[in-house]
């Protein structure tokens, strides 16, 4: 595959995620006010994307509290800041058991739910994008297993549609890829279609660059697509994917340090990526710029 570098680059920051990150860094935000801050911290450092789950204000645990994204959603949209919003449609899929013998009944504490309840607040807020797990795989952390059966992405991606939302698949391997490209001919994901590739995540796509080249080569070339690695290869994989021909993701979701004993905001790891990406002589461009190059559709400030 011959060097195509993108020189039109968009950011987005992924501004919490779902991890057990909240008392590894200060830095992380729990409550909607907070993790609305933080993205408008990072849109002003030059992300032109927020991508956002919810966590529980006082635990810093994940949840999918629909009232909590509605407030999230609101702030954000209320602020005088630009950016284009990206919910996580990611959670209500977690399937644990009780050790390695009881594999008849998932466990208590299993986080499982309808693909009407997963996509209920994204349905509610309509975001600009929402994000669509393209794939079943093992996590290594907790030990449990992200659930998306074929017929679970094909239900949440057609009430994804229906409310207007740009589908952002993340692909974490290869065969993540052919079924989204599957769903995609199928008319299920409408173009233009946007592809996140996830590296680094254990038990996924490894990050080295072998298997980062083999993602994209099998993206097809009609489809806009951004990587991330996580932790320390977070800044190599701005430069890797810029080179590639995508674009980039950076934020505290998957990566809490700026350098060697220095925790980051998700401000400053926007700063340091797109200070990369300037000096490999390519554009940050803006939230207007990805709307017209997604067909993304500006929402107004929330109606209470």
């Amino acid at each position: 595959m011959p060097l195509q570098m993108n020189r039109e680059v968009f950011i987005t920051c992924a501004v919490t995620g779902s991890g057990g990150s909240q008392d590894r860094s200060p830095h992380v935000p729990r409550s909607p006010q907070a993790i609305a801050e933080s993205a408008i911290a990072a849109a002003k450092a030059g992300a032109a994307v927020v991508h956002c789950h919810v966590r529980d204000p006082e635990s810093g645990k994940p949840s999918r509290d629909p009232a909590l994204y509605r407030e999230l959603t609101e702030r954000i949209r209320d602020s005088d800041t630009d950016v284009v919003l990206n919910l996580t449609a990611g959670m209500g899929g977690d399937l644990l058991f009780d050790g390695t013998e009881k594999m008849g009944k998932m466990a208590a504490h299993s986080d499982m739910a309808g693909a009407a309840e997963r996509v209920a607040h994204v349905v509610d807020c309509r975001p600009e994008i929402c994000t669509l797990d393209c794939g079943t795989m093992n996590f290594n952390e907790a030990d449990y297993v992200m659930v998306n059966t074929p017929g679970m992405l094909r239900d949440m991606a057609r009430r994804m549609v229906a409310s207007g939302v740009r589908i952002e698949i993340e692909a974490f391997d290869t065969g993540h890829l052919w079924l989204a490209k599957e769903l995609a001919r199928e008319g299920i994901i409408p173009a233009p279609t946007l592809v996140q590739l996830c590296m680094g995540v254990p038990w996924g796509a490894p990050d080295d660059l072998n298997t980062f080249m083999a993602m994209v080569n099998n993206v097809p070339t009609d489809w806009h697509w951004s990587a991330f690695s996580i932790g320390r290869n977070q800044m190599a994989y701005v430069a890797a994917s810029v080179l590639a021909g995508g674009n980039v993701r950076v934020g505290l979701e998957d990566n809490l340090w700026l350098d060697k004993g220095v925790l980051a905001t998700n401000a400053q790891l926007v700063e340091r990526a797109a200070g990369i990406i300037t000096a490999l002589g390519a554009r940050v461009i803006t939230p207007a710029e990805v709307r017209t190059r997604l067909g993304l559709e500006k929402r107004a400030p929330m109606v209470r």
